[in-house]
């Protein structure tokens, strides 16, 4: 085998908070249809990589059922196979996950069995398009022992990343992990593609317990003088990580053709996942859809202006639907208004409703590094009833049944269970 991909597909996703409650950050539906797991699936499958294998940990049920067989992303052939692979107990006993490259580490022996030459590794929750045959054939002229995937990003936003100095060659000469003062503004994707034989060397020499690769991998293989590149890339990548970042990326999709973050129509490079039997989609008499992606069995009879639904979404006559992400299977009762609202999976919102409503005058008072832009977030299967007024940057938990007694929840709050 030449060539194994390994998605690291098991973090939590905490940031992410209500919409990774009860599923793993990879399996969040994006962009209607999707998951967020669909991009990389898929540009493997483009780039003809089909010997996959998905490192999971927290919540995997979601990802499992979604991801079966592999056969959406053509994984399910006599030559080609996707592989689950979860913690388990060994020599040593049980342990979770410590580490991004502790989790490859826990898995020697399958790469072992394999036998690939090169061992590629991907993180499951970043949107983006890419061949990695371009960034192998870079790595096989560069005699590259490692060669990472980089993006320069601008340099106030540069303390968040990794940071990368580099020669004129490409060969990586400083590697800083989040530098309070960074020195360039070369950001690493994790991105990897590793000679097997020296990626096995330093996951069986380095004995950290929560190995990482841009803690101690890279500037370990730096320090020492190997051959490591960087891969170039400056199309678009957004890691999804964050309810502003997350907005961001699904409304990137609708900008005009010169601005569209991801091309979801490209023949020649197509996104797939499971999608389900669905009638298509139906906007009615008193519906209508302005810059927006609707996805099959919708049923639209109000209005929806620059926002991502997907399937199975119902929004009533006279109700609106602005900068918002809508789950599957919601429900959107008549004459209700929602603005730059997530809203998770199969959720109902009675009748004359105002949801981010206001505006953001305070952050969400429990969680206000990760809620404070004006985005208001309901979890899975929660209830709103007729009349209810919501505030923004509210985080309202799936299951919740809002009544009479509690309809009405100012800016900041957080409603759970």
């Amino acid at each position: 085998m030449e060539i194994l991909a390994m998605i690291l597909a098991g973090g939590r996703g905490s940031r992410l908070d209500i919409l990774s409650e009860k599923r793993v950050k990879p399996s969040v539906p994006f962009a209607g249809k999707f998951r967020i797991i669909d991009f990389a699936l898929s540009n493997c499958s483009n780039s003809g990589i089909y010997d996959v294998a998905l490192l999971t940990q927290y919540l995997p049920l979601s990802l499992n059922e979604h991801i079966g067989s592999g056969k959406p992303w053509d994984f399910d052939r006599r030559d080609s196979s996707i592989t689950m692979l979860q913690p388990h107990e060994g020599p040593g006993g049980s342990a979770w996950y410590q580490g991004t490259a502790d989790a490859i580490r826990q898995n020697i022996e399958f790469i072992k069995t394999k036998n690939p030459k090169y061992v590629l590794i991907l993180s499951g929750d970043h949107i983006y398009k890419m061949d990695y045959r371009w960034m192998l054939k870079e790595h096989k002229e560069n005699g590259a022992e490692l060669t990472v995937a980089a993006q320069p990003v601008p340099i106030e936003e540069a303390s968040r990343f990794g940071i990368f100095e580099v020669d004129e060659n490409k060969q990586i000469l400083d590697f800083q992990e989040k530098p309070a003062e960074p020195r360039s503004n070369l950001a690493s994707m994790g991105i990897y593609i590793f000679n097997t034989d020296a990626l096995l060397e330093y996951l069986e020499r380095l004995e950290n317990q929560d190995l990482d690769f841009g803690k101690h991998v890279i500037p370990s293989m730096i320090k020492e003088d190997r051959k490591v590149f960087v891969h170039c890339y400056d199309s678009y990548w957004m890691d999804v990580g964050t309810y502003d970042s997350y907005l961001a990326a699904n409304l990137d999709l609708i900008k005009k053709s010169e601005e569209v973050g991801i091309d979801l129509y490209d023949t020649g490079w197509k996104i797939y996942t499971r999608s389900e039997d669905l009638a298509p989609a139906r906007i009615g008499e008193t519906g209508s859809s302005q810059n927006s992606l609707i996805s099959n069995g919708c049923k639209i009879e109000g209005t929806v202006q620059n926002s991502v639904l997907g399937p199975g979404v119902t929004v009533r006559k006279g109700a609106t639907v602005r900068n918002s992400i809508v789950f599957s299977g919601t429900y959107i009762d008549e004459n209700t208004h929602l603005d730059t609202v997530i809203v998770d999976k199969k959720v109902y919102i009675g009748k004359n409703s105002f949801i981010g409503h206001g505006e953001a005058k305070v952050p969400n008072y429990e969680k206000p590094d990760v809620l404070s832009s004006g985005i208001t977030v309901i979890g899975k299967g929660a209830v709103i009833p007729e009349g209810a007024l919501i505030g923004k940057n509210v985080r309202i938990f799936g299951e919740v049944k809002l009544n009479e007694n509690n309809k009405y929840v100012p800016v900041g709050e957080t409603v759970k269970k």
